[in-house]
C-alpha cells in the first residue's frame, strides 16, 4: 500500500497509537563497528551490559544520529493535531527526547537519559546530568582505544541515599527499576480505554521480536478487537500480519527510519 493510504488514515482517524521498536536503535550499522562489538562484548563479560545503550549511542556516527532525529521530528509534524501515543522499546535518547505531546510518550525499556541505584533503593530513577555523559564520554574515549575502566568506574556517581553506585535506568540493569516509567504507563492505559469504538489507526515501525509483549502482541489484540481500526507495520525483516489483520491494513518490507526519512 502507498504511503498515501496510511496518511488518508491519519488524518480521518480519531486516535493514533504508535510502537516505535528496535529499528529504532539503529543498530544495523553497528554490527559491521569492529570498535563497537570488541566494546560490547567487553562490556557484557565485565558485568556492564547496563551501559550496552549508551555505548551503542556513543558509537553511532553522526549521519545515522541525525537520520533517527530526521525520522523522529517526521512522525511528530504527522502527528501534530492528533489524539495520540505512543510506546517506545527503544533506549535511545534522541527518541525518547522528541517534541512528543507532553504525557504521550511511554518507554518501558526505558532510556539511556535515566540513571538508577544499582540496589534499587527508595529514591527511584533521576534524570542523567550532562556531567554524567561527559564522564561517560571519557570512560568511552579509553574503551574505543582499548583502554578497559575498572570495575568501581561507572561515570555516574552514586546514590546519595545508600552510596551504592548508579546505572542506566534500562532493561540492562541487573535490578531493572519500573519506576522511571510507571506513571507514563498508567497514562497509557487510561487512553487506552478510550479507543474502543474509535476510528484508530495503529503505526507500528520497526518493531521486532525482542520485546513482543510490549508492543506487537498487545497491538494486534488492539486492532483485532477494534472494528474500526486499520493496523499498518513497518519492519525490514519482520513486516507480516497475521490473517485475522490482513483486512485491516498492511505490512510493509522496509527498515521503518528509512521509510519515515523518504516521505
Amino acid at each position: 500500500m502507498e504511503k498515501g493510504g496510511i496518511w488518508k488514515e491519519l488524518a480521518e482517524s480519531e486516535m493514533v497509537l504508535v510502537g516505535l521498536g528496535e529499528e529504532w536503535n539503529e543498530t544495523r550499522y553497528l554490527g559491521r563497528d569492529q570498535i563497537y562489538v570488541r566494546g560490547r562484548q567487553w562490556l557484557e563479560a565485565e558485568g556492564h551490559s547496563w551501559l550496552v545503550p549508551a555505548w551503542m549511542e556513543y558509537c553511532l556516527e553522526d549521519p545515522v544520529k541525525d537520520g533517527l532525529k530526521e525520522a523522529r521530528d517526521k512522525l511528530i509534524r504527522c502527528l501534530e493535531g492528533k489524539n495520540y501515543f505512543v510506546v517506545s522499546v527503544s533506549t535511545h535518547t534522541a527518541v525518547a527526547r522528541g517534541a512528543w505531546r507532553e504525557g504521550r510518550f511511554v518507554a518501558p525499556c526505558g532510556t539511556a537519559w535515566k540513571k538508577q541505584c544499582r540496589n534499587t533503593c527508595n529514591k527511584g530513577p533521576v534524570p542523567v546530568t550532562e556531567e554524567d555523559w561527559q564522564s561517560l564520554r571519557r570512560l568511552f574515549d579509553g574503551l574505543s582505544q582499548g583502554t578497559m575502566f575498572q570495575a568501581e568506574e561507572n561515570g555516574l556517581g552514586c546514590c546519595a541515599d545508600c552510596g551504592t553506585p548508579y546505572v542506566l535506568n534500562t532493561v540492562y540493569a541487573t535490578d531493572y527499576d519500573e519506576r522511571g516509567y510507571q506513571d507514563s504507563w498508567q497514562q497509557y492505559t487510561k487512553w487506552l480505554q478510550g479507543t474502543m469504538n474509535r476510528r484508530l489507526l495503529v503505526l507500528e515501525l520497526g518493531v521486532g521480536m525482542q520485546f513482543p509483549s510490549v508492543i506487537r502482541w498487545p497491538f494486534e489484540k488492539i486492532a483485532f478487537y477494534n472494528q474500526k481500526a486499520g493496523f499498518y507495520r513497518v519492519n525490514g525483516h519482520l513486516y507480516q500480519l497475521t490473517k485475522e489483520l490482513a483486512g485491516k491494513g498492511c505490512g510493509i518490507s522496509q527498515n521503518a527510519i528509512d521509510w519515515l526519512r523518504c516521505m
